[in-house]
Parts: structure tokens; C-alpha cells; sequence
């Protein structure tokens, strides 16, 4: 893979994995169930992190919520899914982690909004409260600030300092300025409570994407805290990936990032894993990291009248999601693996050479066969109605001889705790 430059930070340990510092950048996701609801979000979770998140946030909101807590991360126990769990405070987080220990044992992240606290104002015990159970309890926190739930106090006083300037600034500049000063003054006053700064994730998300990268350069300039990313309320389908690809792409090829999640609005009955999809694909696309094979499949033209490649390249994504938590466990390597499935003469056997394994289709008038490419050579020509069990065949026999075995690790377990 390809090296970018990495912004210095210090380590988080958070549940077992490192962020930070040289460690790769974990993929994180939320879930969106009713966390009372211990079957509902133990069964999101486990989706999540079949799909490759390594961290994995549920809201803490009540006393069910809270109660629930423990239950949740014992029934994963159960099923051998070792993914950490964050949970998310707003408001009454001070009140649940002081009334629910066992809750705040078995987490193993607090995220703390200090616009949703009262961090700012003429005291701040209710923050003072969440940082001590982190010191007590042994945890990390991500202290995430939100331009939706600013600090109405501290924007409200930089505001006036301000107007006050010779040449002030405008009103964007004073808020993305504020953003980032909540977040590394609630930083500060963390460790001046005693939580070491080893135990300090920051965020400052809003949802514009020049305004995301500016905060970020600007909070990656001022400190070495690790660093969450993450483009808020980035929206439904294409303009939330999009948006949030642009984001954090420039951010991530500029060495800023320890974490990051793609903070999609699913569709009804949407698949929730599409968060950590998208978060994965930015990172391999970048270069960054790999985490499954990559189909390389043209966009079609009027020499491609047939949809079959389409639907192959589909069938083949598909596949390769559905195998990845078994082939991870087997193989060493197979993530880095590039498969081409192309819909016509122009490019395909050109672009075929360039994958592991590649396969050009017949477009429109050509001869109905599909020539094999192995490794940059002509492999055997496929014909008939079978293409894809035959393509799948040959992709099976080059992952089981290609791929050095790995050494078995814990795999995420397969089954739901509840249909």
C-alpha cells in the first residue's frame, strides 16, 4: 500500500485496539437500536462488525439504556464478538455512569459532547463527574464536539472578543475557531482533572466539508491528541457518501486521522454496515489500508448492450463481502487481492492483465466467449450459461493456493442472537 505521512499522536487504548500514534486507522460505526433492546443491538453490532468495524458506538440515553449495557457486551462475550463498545453520553451522562458502575465497567469508551455538559459555564461538575468515572474505571473518552450542540457560552463570549478586533474576523471563522477551542479547553481541563492525555480521543465534526477540513488542520496544528474523524450528518445516499468521501479524504492523504466513521442516514430498512463500507473503501482507495478484495468493472457503453457484466461484478462483490470474515481467518494477504470483471473488447483484456484475476466479457457483435486473464497471462476462455460458478471457481483455487495460510485468530461470530 501506498505511505502517506502520518500526523504524530499519542496512543489510545481503547478495548484492546491502539489508536494513534503509528497504529492503522480503526474504522468505527454506531449503531441505531433502541439500546434497551438488548437482542435488537446485540444483532446490529455483531452485522457491524462482521462488516469490519473495530469499534463499534450504542447511545446511552436512560436508565434502560444503561442497565442494558452490561447485558449487551456479555451476550457478545457469549458469541465470541470481542469488538469494543463506546458509549455515547449527552446530557445525564454524569447521572448514568455514577448510578450504573456496571455499565461504566463494561464500556470501553466514553464519548463526551462538552456542549451537551456543562463545560464552560461557571462550573463544570457535570464533566468534572464523567472524567472521574473515566479515571476510576480505567477508560479512555472521546471528547466530541458537535457544531450542532456548540457551546452557546464560549461561542457567545469569542463573538464578542471578536467584534472588539480591529479587523475582525467573519462569523464562520469565530465558530469553526470556537469548535476548536472547546474542544482542546475540555481536553485541557480532562487532564488537569487527572485523565492522562493517553486517554484522550478528540472530534470536532459539522457537516460542511470545507468546514470539517479546516477545523481538523487547524486542531491536528495546536495538539497531538488522537484524532476522530468523522463528516456529521453527511446525509442520505450519494451526497452523504460523496461528502463524506471528500472530507475526509483530503484530510486522511494530509496525515490527519486516527479513527474515522462515515455518519450515513440509511434508507428505511437500509443496511447499517454501508456506514463501515464506505469507511473502508476510503481507505483503501487511498491507499491507506486494505480490507477486501477490489472489483475493478468498466461503467458500460453502447458496445456493452448486455447487462451480464453488471450483474457478474455485482455477484462477485457480493461474494467476496460474504467470504472476507472466513478468508480473513485463513489467508494472509487476500484483502490486497484485485479482480477485474470487464464488459466488452476495448479495455477488458488491457485491464484484466492488470488485476489477479480478470475477466472480458463479449460486447456487442463479439465472438460470445470470455477469455481468463491469471496474474497479466491468458488463463482459458469461458462460454455458456455457467460463467459466474466457473469465475467463481477459479477465484476460490487462486485464494486457496496464493495466500499463505494465516495463523487462526477469534472469528466475529455468524449467528443473530434473536431473528
Amino acid at each position: 500500500m501506498a505511505l502517506i505521512a502520518r500526523r504524530k499522536s499519542v496512543t489510545v487504548n481503547v478495548g484492546g485496539v491502539k489508536v494513534g500514534g503509528e497504529n492503522p486507522i480503526v474504522v468505527q460505526s454506531m449503531t441505531n437500536t433502541d439500546t434497551a433492546d438488548v437482542s435488537s443491538t446485540v444483532n446490529q453490532v455483531m452485522a457491524l462488525a462482521r462488516a469490519g468495524s473495530e469499534l463499534v458506538r450504542v447511545t446511552v440515553n436512560t436508565d434502560a439504556a444503561a442497565a442494558a449495557v452490561p447485558k449487551i457486551v456479555e451476550t457478545l462475550n457469549q458469541f465470541g464478538v470481542r469488538v469494543p463498545i463506546i458509549g455515547d453520553f449527552h446530557y445525564n451522562g454524569h447521572l448514568l455512569l455514577k448510578k450504573y458502575p456496571e455499565c461504566a465497567r463494561a464500556l470501553s469508551k466514553y464519548r463526551i459532547n462538552p456542549g451537551n455538559v456543562n463545560i464552560g459555564k461557571k462550573h463544570d461538575d457535570n464533566f468534572r463527574t464523567m472524567i472521574e468515572a473515566a479515571i476510576e474505571y480505567g477508560k479512555p473518552v472521546r471528547i466530541g464536539v458537535n457544531w450542532g450542540s456548540l457551546d452557546g457560552a464560549l461561542l457567545t463570549r469569542m463573538m464578542d472578543e471578536n467584534n472588539l478586533l480591529p479587523e475582525p474576523k467573519d462569523a464562520r471563522e469565530v465558530t469553526l475557531d470556537a469548535i476548536v477551542t472547546s474542544a482542546l479547553r475540555s481536553a485541557a481541563a480532562a487532564e488537569s482533572y487527572g485523565l492522562p492525555r493517553e486517554r484522550i480521543i478528540l472530534s470536532a465534526k459539522v457537516s460542511g466539508v470545507q468546514d470539517l477540513i479546516d477545523c481538523y488542520r487547524a486542531m491536528a496544528g495546536q495538539s497531538d491528541y488522537a484524532l476522530h474523524l468523522g463528516l456529521t450528518e453527511a446525509g442520505l445516499g450519494s451526497k452523504g457518501v460523496v461528502a463524506t468521501t471528500a472530507a475526509l479524504s483530503v484530510l486522511l492523504q494530509e496525515g490527519i486521522g486516527d479513527t474515522i466513521r462515515a455518519s450515513l442516514t440509511p434508507l428505511p430498512g437500509g443496511d447499517r454496515s454501508e456506514e463501515v463500507f464506505v469507511s473502508q473503501q476510503i481507505l483503501q482507495s487511498l491507499g491507506i489500508r486494505s480490507f477486501a478484495p477490489q472489483v475493478t468493472a468498466c461503467p458500460g457503453c453502447g458496445r456493452t448492450t448486455s447487462t451480464f457484466f453488471q450483474d457478474m461484478a455485482d455477484q462477485i462483490q457480493n461474494y467476496l463481502r460474504e467470504k472476507m470474515p472466513l478468508w480473513k481467518t485463513q489467508y494472509t494477504g487476500v484483502e490486497e487481492m484485485k479482480l477485474a470483471v470487464m464488459g466488452c473488447i476495448v479495455n477488458g483484456p488491457g485491464e484484466s492483465k492488470h488485476a489477479n484475476i480478470g475477466i472480458s466479457l463479449p460486447g456487442t457483435f463479439e465472438e460470445p466467449v470470455a477469455p481468463v486473464y491469471i496474474d497479466g497471462k491468458l488463463a482459458m476462455t469461458l462460454r455458456g450459461d455457467a460463467i459466474v460458478a466457473e469465475f467463481i471457481a477459479i477465484l476460490n483455487k487462486y485464494v486457496d493456493t496464493h495466500y499463505a495460510a494465516a495463523e487462526p485468530i477469534v472469528t466475529v461470530a455468524q449467528e443473530t442472537v434473536m431473528a
